[in-house]
Parts: structure tokens; sequence; C-alpha cells
């Protein structure tokens, strides 16, 4: 099951107390204070795990806790540490305060570590305490309470292709094609209603992600159909592939789909209106009015979009798309890096 939200209740461990003692030894006159101090509170650690894809084991498992830290003892002995606890999270993950929705950290890559609580202070031992003139202090030091808090966990998939579109626009079929992923595929709307990831292979070591976003519809940035709880999942992708249903089947029209979808990516989030993106007109083996597919190929060409069309069903144009996907990458890449060294250049002068 893909769960992508979790509230979950943290508590790092308290630390230990100090302890009130004092050395009795034979030949030793006037020993002196030794209680120990207290040990230190675990913390609460979170980790990113490029093994997970679901806050699933977070939404049935809410609440941890590190242990706290061991008491002091006479003649000096410390108490023992607690030990941390580490939760794993999926990479793309971000953490915010459950009471101020403020964003504390964003997981973006695999093995990254945060410190969601840290542990409480152990007690100073009455040893701590011994002047010239206060020889034998009868008091320590209690630990210090280990922090809580709650912590409400968001996944955004991180994917190099989004796939956006009306539900069934042939979506799911396309991502079964070009990649070992097996969403559920039927004809009626809204079949996929968790997003999919699948991996293209294009030989020689190389690959991109592609996610499959569950079907958008009019308002869905406002929470209409399965609202804004997908389109998040955009938002970190650096192309996005636009599909529109060409057919009639759909009973839709073409053109008014597709600037419907992109009304709704721009009304989200105004960074989307402005990613990359390739129109991609599907199901061309139940096409059966040309016209259809040429108004969508010149609506396209007047908002200077790169077009493709292609139909999974008989694998027509999806080489061409997987070669177009992986030239655009290979472009967007080379910008990235080129930016930055202007960037660094710019710095330095």
């Amino acid at each position: 099951m893909f769960i992508d939200r979790a509230k979950i209740k943290i508590k790092a461990g308290d630390g230990g107390n100090g302890v009130t003692a004092f050395r009795r030894e034979k030949f030793v006159p006037r020993g002196g204070p030794s209680g120990g101090d207290g040990g230190k509170g675990g913390d609460v650690w979170l980790e990113s795990s490029e093994g997970l894809n679901t806050l699933l084991h977070l939404r049935y498992n809410p609440e941890h806790k590190a242990d706290r830290g061991g008491h002091g003892e006479g003649s000096n002995r410390h108490g023992k540490d607690g030990a941390d606890i580490v939760i794993q999270v999926p990479v793309g993950t971000q953490i915010f305060d459950a009471e101020t929705q403020q964003l504390v950290f964003d997981f973006t890559e695999g093995g990254q570590r945060f410190l969601a609580a840290k542990g409480g202070k152990g007690g100073w031992g009455n040893q701590h305490f011994a002047t010239p003139t206060r020889r034998a202090p009868k008091f320590h030091y209690t630990g210090r309470p280990g922090e809580e808090k709650e912590l409400q966990l968001e996944l955004k998939l991180i994917a190099d292709v989004g796939l956006v579109g009306f539900p069934n626009a042939g979506k799911s079929t396309l991502i079964s094609v070009i990649s070992a992923a097996k969403p559920k595929i039927a004809d009626y709307p809204f079949t996929t209603l968790e997003p999919n990831l699948g991996v293209v292979d294009l030989g020689e070591y190389k690959t991109f992600v592609v996610a499959d976003i569950p079907g958008l519809i009019e308002g869905a940035s406002e929470g209409a159909g399965l609202g804004d709880r997908f389109l998040r999942h955009v938002e970190r992708t650096k192309l996005i592939l636009h599909l529109v249903d060409v057919s009639s089947i759909s009973g839709r029209d073409a053109v008014e789909d597709y600037e419907i979808i992109n009304r709704e990516l721009a009304n989200y989030n105004q960074d989307l209106a402005t990613r990359p993106q390739i129109v991609v007109a599907t199901k061309l083996d139940a096409l059966d009015e040309p016209e259809r597919l040429e108004a969508l190929r010149q609506r396209a060409a007047r908002d200077e979009k790169e077009f493709l069309e292609i139909s999974s069903v008989t694998n027509l144009g999806t080489q061409e798309l997987i070669f177009a996907v992986a030239r655009r990458l290979e472009e967007l890449k080379e910008t990235a890096v080129e930016n930055i060294n202007l960037y660094q250049q710019t710095d330095v002068e």
C-alpha cells in the first residue's frame, strides 16, 4: 500500500540522574564525595533509505521513544548512555513540525540523517559540588528530559519524469510498456489510485525514472477528484510528459483536456507551468477523427512544446518517445551544469 503522509510522535531519552555517594574504604580517611554522573538520553534520528518508497511502516507505528540514560553510581561511576533510535524514511520525505507546519528537513538523497530529537543531559553527581568550604555536599542534579515532538511526514516522489493527464489517458499503459512497472490497468477512470515508479533502461548503464501520477481533473489544484494530494509528486520531476487522449472514446475534447491540465498545474504551483514539458498524443490505435490529433498538434506548437504521438498498445512511437525524453534530460543536465559553473565564476569575480 502506498502511503505518502504520516504523523509520528517522538521522544528522546531522558538523562540519567546523578547520585549522592561518599567514598568509604578502610585506610582512606575522609574519602569524600564520589557520586557519579547520569548517562545521556538516547537521540532520535531520521535517515533516508533508497529501499523504501512508502510511509506505511510509520502509519501503523506512530510512536518512537529512545532509551533513557542510566543513573550514576558510587565510586564515581558514570551511568550508561541511552541507545539512539534511527527511523528509516523514503528518499523524498519532507519533515514538518506538526504544530507550526514549518519545514524542518527535506530528504533528497539516500543516506541522509537528521537529528529529530536530542536526548537529555545526564545529571551531575555530588562529586562536582565539593569545594574547600563544602567538603561533603549531600545533593546531586537530576537528568534533563529529552526532547519530545510531533512531526508530520510527507513523501514527494523523486523521479526524472512525471506522467500527467486526465484519467484513462494511457499513463499506466505507457509506464508498463517502457519499464518493468506493473500498475493496474483498466478501461475506467481513476484506475490508478497511487503513484507508480518505473525505471526505463537505456542500455550502457543509463536509466531514468518515470512517475505515473494518478489522473487529474478540473479543479484538482483545489482538491477535486484525487485532488492536490498527488499533484505534489510532480514538483520534484525534471520533465513533464503530458499525455492527452486523442481518440473519441473519452467523449472529451483533446485540446480542452490539454488546457485544463496545464491550468491545474499552474494553479497548484506556478513553477510547474514553466517546467519543461513534452505533449504526447495517446491511443493512436483508436484514432477515428484525425482532426483531433491535428488540433492538439497545433495547440502544442503555439505553446512551443515538443509534440509526439504514440500508441502504447501497439508500441507505435514509444521508442521515439524514450529517446526524446533521454535527449531532453541530457540537455537539462548540461544546462544545470553550465548554470552552476556560471554561478561559481560570478561568485569568484
